[in-house]
């Protein structure tokens, strides 16, 4: 579990740095490992609860700009949109099934080290709000693209209609932000002031849950008043 937070905690400080690293001492080999972190981020439920931050929009991000580098010839754009694309559509189906076979034993469990049901209850509340758009949305939300599939397993949604919309989230979410990283980190402004850059893609990402709690919070206080 240390070792995790460490390469969390490195990846949003110098995400270049680790993936050159990966690429490095494993080769070939990147293209599984991104393929099985982006699977267990969109696919694990669990995963929301233990480590709410992971990197993915920002992981993208950074591998697009790496493919855009004329000095490596391991990680290729055209490679690896489509497979990160497929391993977010199986991280979804898989969180879909665990919620409609699973669900009912899930939240029927009291909250724990693992399990966070207040995660759950506004997801749930999101979902509401938003209906099937939520799937498409929540790709762009960490934590909430963990749940939302879960979710809609647990309500029962045609699944049809859910793979419908979470491939298109899926083709939104990895084209999107790689192409994005793809293109700008061609700039020197880009690679010389990363952190920063990743920094607001973080910031983006969560700033619909911020504003959800902002609103929240504000709304309670009204209340009292």
């Amino acid at each position: 579990m240390q070792s995790i937070i460490e390469f969390i905690t490195n990846f949003v400080q110098r995400p270049d740095k680790v993936l050159m690293d990966i690429i490095n001492n494993y080769g070939y080999w990147i293209y599984v490992i991104l393929f099985l972190i982006i699977f267990a981020e969109t696919g694990l439920i669990i995963m929301s609860f233990l480590m709410p931050f992971l990197p993915g929009d920002a992981l993208i991000f950074s591998i697009g700009m790496i493919a855009a580098s004329d000095d490596q010839n391991h990680l290729h754009i055209e490679y690896i949109i489509p497979l990160l694309m497929v391993a977010a559509i199986l991280g979804d189906n898989v969180n879909y099934y665990v919620g409609r076979k699973f669900g009912g034993w899930i939240l029927g469990r009291k909250d724990s080290w693992f399990l966070k049901k207040k995660h759950i209850e506004k997801a749930t509340e999101f979902f509401n709000e938003n209906g099937k758009k939520a799937i498409i949305i929540a790709r762009f939300m960490p934590v909430v693209r963990t749940i939302i599939p879960f979710i809609c397993g647990v309500t029962n949604l045609n699944y049809r209609t859910f793979i419908t919309y979470s491939f298109i989230g899926a083709v939104l979410w990895v084209g999107v932000i790689s192409l994005l990283g793809h293109t700008l980190g061609q700039f020197d402004i880009v690679k010389n002031n990363l952190e920063k850059f990743i920094f607001g893609i973080i910031l983006l990402a969560n700033m619909p849950l911020i504003i959800r709690i902002v609103k929240a919070q504000f709304n309670k206080n009204k209340t009292e008043e």
